[in-house]
């Protein structure tokens, strides 16, 4: 599940049509996930083009995204609840987080499929990040501007190293930075 519905307002626009090498945030994004094996691929989006022709990827438009994150995470939850075992968590404001990552995080997952996996950085747990279907309910129960990080500290979570996955794109300048 990519969230990718946030207004961008520090950035001065929609974070995942902003473009690396030509392609855009949310395109590299579900690209990563495809490559890492994830199915079914769902982008949580704003109500604008996501420009994700000939991708196998479900978008979903997340109508109440100025609440904050948790909105667009109850969306895409609802959206997967049927047909999913585990979610798999990622935005597209974290550009390090490619296929050799996730591919890494979906291992550590599948050695114990009931106990979350994410990504440790800055002194912290983050996404992306794994959470097995029985803690849908918490994630469904999520409001405002939060993320799974309260269920991630509490819960005994296996984590993977992300190096510089504190560095995420908030401002202008921090995707110059990234590019550079």
């Amino acid at each position: 599940m990519i969230l990718a519905a946030g207004e961008g307002r520090r950035m001065g626009g929609t974070k995942a049509l902003l473009r690396i090498d030509g392609e855009t945030l949310l395109r590299r994004t579900v690209r990563a996930a495809l490559e890492a094996g994830c199915d079914p691929v769902v982008a949580v989006i704003g109500a604008w083009d996501p420009g994700l022709e000939g991708m196998k990827v479900q978008t979903v438009v997340n109508s109440e995204a100025s609440e904050g994150m948790a909105s667009s995470i109850r969306r895409g939850i609802t959206v997967l609840l049927p047909e999913v075992r585990a979610a798999l968590i990622l935005t597209v404001d974290q550009p390090a987080a490619d296929t050799v990552l996730l591919r890494n995080l979906l291992a550590l997952a599948a050695r114990d499929p009931e106990r979350p996996a994410a990504c440790a950085y800055a002194d912290t747990l983050g996404i992306p990040a794994i959470l097995p279907r029985r803690l849908f309910p918490d994630l469904l129960a999520l409001s405002g501007d939060r993320g799974a990080k309260a269920i991630l500290v509490r819960e005994a979570t296996a984590t993977l190293p992300f190096p510089g996955g504190e560095a995420d794109l908030d401002v202008p300048t921090d995707l110059e930075r990234f590019k550079r």
